[in-house]
């Protein structure tokens, strides 16, 4: 598809469309980054919590293509070793959140990799800032997965203030349409992350059962909790909580914290012994745009889908204008 919405980002990145793939812990691997690449956007793999066998058959499975590699920080930091691994493979992009991501963007920018580091708030932003992060993604709470407690809308320009207007930012939390995309760029961002629209794409490392649940989902389902954290015996520091789908199971335990913490080992046993597509059980991680998904698309189109509608809202913004003449 031709170029229809031109930013500093799809400039600098030299790319078709401002469109970019979350880094989804294991969802977006590399062949829905590729695919999210082709179709003109950007793809950056999710290598999560740091696995260097699963990480190199991601950049095998990409074939070439352009892409980035996002990591969770506070893991990647305990494997240095892994970080090193990682910018050899010579990404297109590191992507960094959750931690003091300085150690690992000095590293990337001593091998000229482009850099992007992922706030939740203005602190986080200004450590970003100075230590010359070259993309700053600004994420809302209305995100699927991991983050703090502020909403998208606020964030999004309070970030661009403060980081002054030659800087790139990109808006993640809650978009999966073109309404979300023109009205990120219009607060001030260069482009979009969506991460649970592209969660239910045919090419998304998951099962049809996860996908189909997905579309039978709502955003009022998800809840922001550390509970699959304990479940899966993830220890994520207190500050960051997880936008999940909640089933029976977290129900359970949601209005007794004293209990579900006493209770740790035997949610755990419970929680592995289920079926992985038993989502009565497992964690379903998904952010609150589920509204917007209602059926599992190929990654291309939803590109495609994604820009044309925010190119033709931002064609029409002059429409809500009065004649000044």
């Amino acid at each position: 598809m031709e170029q229809l919405i031109e930013t500093a980002f799809t400039r600098q990145f030299a790319v078709r469309h401002p469109v970019v793939l979350a880094p989804m812990d294991r969802i977006s691997d590399g062949c829905l980054a590729a695919e999210v690449t082709r179709a003109g956007g950007f793809g950056i793999i999710g290598a999560g919590y740091g696995d260097r066998d699963w990480i190199d058959k991601a950049f095998a499975d990409a074939q070439g293509q352009r892409v980035g590699i996002g990591v969770i920080t506070w893991s990647l930091l305990k494997k240095p070793d892994l970080v090193d691994h990682i910018l050899d493979s010579k990404p297109a992009a590191v992507f960094v959140s959750f931690g003091d991501g300085e150690p690992i963007i000095r590293a990337a920018k001593e091998r000229s990799i482009p850099t992007i580091w992922q706030v939740q708030r203005l602190d986080q932003a200004e450590q970003a800032l100075k230590a010359g992060a070259d993309i700053l993604v600004a994420q809302g709470q209305e995100g699927g997965g991991h983050g703090m407690e502020r909403g998208l809308m606020a964030l999004l320009p309070a970030v661009r203030d403060l980081a002054g207007k030659h800087q790139l930012i990109l808006a993640a939390g809650g978009i999966a349409d073109g309404r979300g995309l023109a009205a990120a760029l219009m607060m001030g961002a260069d482009g979009a992350m969506m991460g649970t629209r592209f969660w239910a794409s045919h090419e998304a490392n998951g099962s049809g059962k996860a996908k189909d649940a997905l579309v039978r989902a709502a955003g009022d389902d998800t809840r922001r909790t550390s509970f699959f954290d304990l479940a899966r015996g993830l220890d994520w520091p207190g500050e960051f909580t997880g936008r999940v789908v909640q089933n029976p199971f977290s129900h359970r335990w949601l209005d007794d914290p004293a209990k579900m913490q006493a209770s740790q080992d035997t949610i755990r046993a419970a929680y592995d012994a289920a079926d992985p597509d038993d989502f009565s059980v497992r964690a379903l991680i998904a952010g609150e745009a589920l509204d917007l998904v209602r059926s599992v698309e190929p990654a291309a189109a939803i590109v495609q889908e994604t820009v044309k509608e925010a190119a033709d809202l931002l064609a029409k913004a002059g429409s809500f204008l009065t004649d000044r003449d």
